[in-house]
């Protein structure tokens, strides 16, 4: 069992042990429930304390146990929670660093709770689209307040104690050992025959309750959309004053097993696993040596450079940005201190952090000023040519054991790292712009690259705040070589009869943070335009819609030239419809000799979100992606596709992978049918009635 009793003179101390965060497992539950009876029964005992061991009070539910039967085997947390809250003699919860989840819950069902400063207190569940389903929602509000608890329990947020340390949920704020101080609370509870506080005892008093609900139903409605817990924990939180405790607890229970079946549960747990999973690589162990990363240095001041540095600068690491010319250095570099300008107008920084952050990048126009950099990463031109200079200069310049990456978003790492006489250095490091602000690190392992070096850039993403997917080398990686197929059905789909708004307008009501026209503009026509033409001389087989090189012949970049799929006014980002635009896409369907039709809705996301699926398989098949949920990952922290529907390829497992194929099967006797022939892969999982998750 995974949790130990100790004596300390008439006191029983049950310590959780199951570390890392004393998660509240089976064999824990157990642990708790021994050593209550073994308190309870021995005489010479008059009170109990219960912590955790190492460095948290609890987390909560262990996750390790998720989706298996442990996870809700007697004695399960409710009754863990019912032993504790019975006792007749003092039980005191000696909380400290972290008490989340279950164990928050677990720590307000005991009488009393002695807190360290600076414990992180939190009610989490609704992150993974359920709510607390151990009483959080009934005892939290009558501990703290109805209103603290509504905004905890519906965000998931994280509470220092020192801002609860007035409330009833926190009995002794003290600095120093908790357990210690818990020990003497208990000793005083005894001599002072103090009552036993049971939180459920508490009677709450909210003046118009009725009408506080549902205002606040709401104001967490048209938030929470397409996310159903946010509502149920309003409604459970409101049964708290409403009904008694009981009934609150019975209204608690069915709303959590009503929201563990949801499919928007079932997503955002599938993305909590997918962005672990993601880091563990089979062949390589977790304790494989690392390299130092005390330095960096970032080829390239535009854009993406400048993003690049700031993810360095903000995790305290130093970075020097080269460029060839002043004026460029000059101008990303103000680039860089504009955007933390903003982040402390919007009072999201302090002056003394963006003096700090900004005073650790500098900028230079020499190679040897970034020679002991312990990683570089070159953020140049997408033409390998450029790349090959670079790469060949820093070979000659970089001390040796330094980390020579590339923010390649297509090419080929192998032929990169062939560049120098070091390719076991060399990886592919594509951030996804902004990069001071997207999630999503796409890491490219070649062929000779080092495993010290794969496990010291895995380590590094978690450092500057990343979710790092490893994909192998191919064209476009994992994220961009999907995303070819789902922009070739876009194109298709105007020649066909669409327009961009009505593409843009069915992806983004399905989930999408933007639609493909839309995202096209942000990002700059210009850069598909460049890949497009690579791939006419190297794949003359994939055929393309002719819509966007025409666009671009005429200069409609995007965004950054006022005008691409839609077209801007100065200093609005808002995409307004081009007639312009739209009479290009109808004459050029005139002139293929297509007679447009009416499209709906759901052909489209149909279309484009099964282009995804498709091609994924491929990857999978490939072994360019590990796993299904490393491209999940991919697509939900890099490309805007929805978190409720949990990325494309558990979307399809959720949607049945034999109606994904049925689809498939109807858009292969349209136009340009060929590109619906269905990847191996997902053939023979839709036969053998398996997923891909």
């Amino acid at each position: 069992m995974t949790a130990e009793y100790h004596v300390h003179g008439h006191t029983a101390v049950i310590t959780l042990t199951n570390p890392p965060v004393n998660g509240l497992g089976f064999s824990t539950r157990q642990g708790i429930v021994a050593g209550m009876t073994r308190a309870l029964d021995d005489s010479a005992i008059t009170a109990i304390v219960i912590t955790g061991a190492g460095r948290a009070f609890s987390g909560g539910a262990d996750i390790r146990e998720f989706n298996k039967p442990a996870a809700t085997a007697a004695p399960n947390l409710l009754d863990v929670i019912a032993v504790v809250e019975a006792s007749p003699k003092p039980v005191v919860a000696a909380m400290h660093a972290v008490a989340m989840g279950g164990g928050l819950e677990l720590a307000m069902g005991c009488h009393f709770r002695v807190v360290a400063t600076g414990t992180q207190i939190a009610l989490p569940e609704v992150k993974l689209g359920v709510l607390p389903g151990a009483g959080g929602t009934q005892r939290l509000p009558r501990l703290i307040g109805v209103e603290p608890a509504l905004n905890m329990i519906v965000s998931g947020s994280t509470v220092p104690a020192e801002k609860l340390a007035k409330t009833a949920l926190i009995d002794e704020l003290v600095e120093g050992d908790v357990v210690k101080a818990a020990l003497a609370f208990a000793e005083r509870a005894v001599s002072e025959k103090l009552p036993l506080k049971r939180a459920r005892d508490i009677k709450i008093k909210l003046p118009n309750a009725e009408a506080f609900f549902q205002f606040s139903r709401n104001t967490v409605g048209a938030v929470a959309k397409n996310y159903p817990a946010p509502l149920k924990c309003v409604d459970a939180v409101a049964a708290s004053v409403l009904k008694p405790f009981d009934e609150g607890m019975r209204i608690e229970r069915e709303a959590f097993m009503y929201l563990v079946g949801t499919s928007e549960s079932k997503a955002l747990r599938h993305a909590f696993f997918g962005e672990r999973a993601a880091s563990k690589i089979p062949d390589i162990p977790e304790d494989t040596p690392t390299r130092p990363i005390r330095s960096a240095a970032i080829i390239g001041a535009g854009t993406m450079g400048g993003g690049i540095a700031m993810n360095f600068a903000n995790a305290g690491i130093p970075v020097t940005v080269l460029e060839m010319k002043s004026e460029a250095l000059e101008k990303g570099l103000a680039v860089v201190r504009k955007n933390y300008e903003n982040s402390m107008k919007k009072g999201k920084l302090s002056a003394e952090k963006l003096a700090e952050r900004t005073g650790l990048i500098k900028g230079s126009l020499d190679y040897a000023d970034i020679r002991d950099a312990d990683i570089v990463i070159e953020a140049v031109f997408e033409d390998l040519a450029v790349k090959e200079q670079v790469f060949k200069k820093l070979d000659a310049t970089m001390k040796p054991g330094a980390i020579l990456a590339s923010n390649t978003s297509t090419l080929d790492v192998d032929k990169i790292a062939a560049f120098t006489s070091r390719p076991e250095d060399v990886i592919g490091t594509h951030f996804f712009s902004p990069a001071n602000v997207m999630k999503l690190l796409e890491i490219v392992r070649g062929q000779k690259t080092g495993k010290d070096v794969l496990a010291t850039v895995m380590q590094l993403s978690k450092k500057i705040k990343k979710t790092g997917v490893v994909s192998g080398v191919c064209d476009g990686f994992i994220g961009n070589r999907m995303i070819e197929q789902y922009s070739r059905q876009a194109g298709f789909l105007l020649e066909e009869g669409a327009l961009p708004q009505q593409v843009d307008r069915a992806v983004e009501r399905f989930g999408f943070a933007m639609g493909p026209f839309r995202m096209g503009d942000l990002a700059g026509n210009d850069v598909g335009w460049y890949i497009r033409k690579r791939r006419y001389i190297e794949k003359p087989g994939i055929v393309y819609s002719k819509t966007a090189d025409l666009l671009c012949e005429q200069g409609r970049f995007g965004q950054k030239t006022g005008a691409g799929w839609y077209d801007y006014k100065p200093g609005d980002r808002t995409a307004y419809p081009s007639d312009l635009v739209d009479n290009l896409i109808v004459n050029h369907s005139r002139e293929l000799g297509i007679e447009r039709r009416k499209i709906s809705d759901a052909e489209i996301v149909e279309r484009l979100v099964f282009a995804l699926v498709n091609e994924g398989a491929h990857i999978l098949e490939e072994g360019i992606a590990l796993r299904a949920s490393d491209i999940d990952m991919v697509y939900l922290t890099g490309y805007g596709f929805p978190v409720y529907r949990g990325g494309p390829m558990f979307y399809a497992d959720t949607l049945g992978l034999p109606n994904v194929l049925v689809a498939m099967h109807r858009y292969a006797k349209g136009r340009h049918g060929d590109a619906w022939k269905p990847a191996p892969l997902l053939a023979r999982l839709a036969a053998e009635g398996k997923t891909f998750n």
